[in-house]
C-alpha cells in the first residue's frame, strides 16, 4: 500500500506510518473493495494534509464472541486542515466540499467519500469521522469478515481470479492521466493484474506516445477528459481522425462528473467506454476486458 502512494508523500514531504495488530490473518472477504475504500480515505487524507504532515494507517483485530466472524477496525488519521463540526453531518453525501479559504485551493470533486460510505455499507461495515479544523481528521472503519482455514482461503481467492484478469494479462495500456494520485492507484491495480502501463499527463503526450510507437502496440487508451493543454476529448478526436490502425484503439474515458452530459460528449468524440472516478476497479476490469481484441 505505501507504494501506492509513494510519489504524492513524497511530493507534500508527509510522514506516512501503517500498523498491523491481527491475530487472524486469513479472512474471507472481497479484497478489491477493501483495497478500494482504504485507497480512498488515504488519498483523501493526502489531499487535504500540509506539506510535512503525518497520517497513520492502523488495522486491529478487535474482541469477537462469535467464533465463525472475526471483528476488525481500521483507522485512518491524519494532521490535516480538518473540518468543521457544521460541516461532518454532510461529509458522505455528493458533490459535498467544505468551503474554507484552504479548501477552495485543493482540487477535487467531493465524491470520493460517497463512494467509500457506500462501498463501506455494501460490505456490512460503519465508517465513522472525527475532525477539528486545524488539527486533522480520524476515518474510523468497523468490519465482520468470516475466519477461514488457509485452503478456504487459497480456494476463494482461486475462485475471485476472473477470467478477465487472465485475458488482460501482457496488454498494453496507455492511461492519460494529470493527477498523480489517480495515476498511481489506477497503475498499481493495472501492473498488479500483469498488464504494461505507460502513463502521460495531457491529450498532447497522449498523441506523441501513440504514434511515436509501433501501429497495434497499444490495446486501449484510458483517457482523463479534463487535462491541461489538451483536454481528453479533443485527444480523442484527433486520434479519430489519425490516418492508419492507430486510429481504431479503444479509448476509455475518465471523468469525476458521471453526469449523462458527460457520457454523452464522450460518444460524441469517439470514446468506447465510460468510466467514473473514483475508479471501480472491478468496472475497469470488466469494461477493459469487454473492449480488449483478443489474439
Amino acid at each position: 500500500m505505501n507504494t501506492v502512494f509513494e510519489s504524492s508523500l513524497t511530493k507534500k514531504s508527509l510522514e506516512y506510518q501503517c500498523s498491523l495488530n491481527v491475530v487472524h490473518d486469513q479472512i474471507l472477504c472481497d479484497k478489491t473493495k477493501m483495497e478500494e475504500i482504504i485507497l480512498n480515505v488515504v488519498s483523501n487524507s493526502i489531499k487535504y494534509t500540509n506539506p510535512h504532515g503525518k497520517i497513520t494507517v492502523s488495522i486491529d483485530e478487535l474482541d469477537s464472541e462469535d467464533e465463525k466472524n472475526e471483528n476488525y477496525k481500521v483507522v485512518v488519521e491524519d494532521n490535516g486542515i480538518g473540518m468543521s463540526q457544521d460541516y461532518l453531518p454532510h461529509i458522505f453525501e455528493e458533490f459535498s466540499r467544505e468551503h474554507t479559504s484552504t479548501e477552495t485551493r485543493v482540487a477535487g470533486t467531493g465524491l470520493g467519500l460517497p463512494i467509500v460510505k457506500s462501498l463501506v455499507d455494501r460490505m456490512g461495515g460503519t465508517i465513522e469521522v472525527e475532525s477539528e479544523e486545524g488539527k486533522g481528521t480520524r476515518f474510523i472503519m468497523k468490519f465482520s469478515f468470516p475466519v477461514s482455514l488457509e485452503n478456504q482461503v487459497r480456494e476463494k481467492e482461486k475462485q475471485n481470479i476472473p477470467d478477465i484478469t487472465e485475458k488482460l494479462k501482457g496488454k498494453r495500456i496507455l492511461l492519460a492521466e494529470d493527477n498523480d494520485l489517480n495515476a498511481e492507484i489506477a497503475e498499481t491495480v493495472l501492473v498488479e493484474a500483469g498488464i504494461e502501463v505507460k502513463r502521460v499527463e495531457d491529450g498532447l503526450q497522449c498523441i506523441e506516445e501513440l504514434k511515436k510507437m509501433p501501429e497495434n502496440y497499444y490495446d486501449v487508451i484510458l483517457m482523463d477528459v479534463q487535462m491541461p493543454n489538451m483536454d481528453g476529448y479533443t485527444a480523442t478526436q484527433r486520434i479519430r481522425d489519425l490516418d492508419d490502425s492507430r486510429a481504431e484503439i479503444p479509448i476509455i474515458a475518465m471523468t469525476a462528473n458521471a453526469y449523462d452530459e458527460d457520457r454523452r460528449k464522450a460518444q460524441e468524440a469517439g470514446m468506447d467506454g465510460f468510466l467514473a472516478k473514483p475508479l471501480d476497479v472491478d468496472e475497469m476490469m470488466r469494461l477493459l476486458g469487454k473492449i480488449t481484441k483478443t489474439e
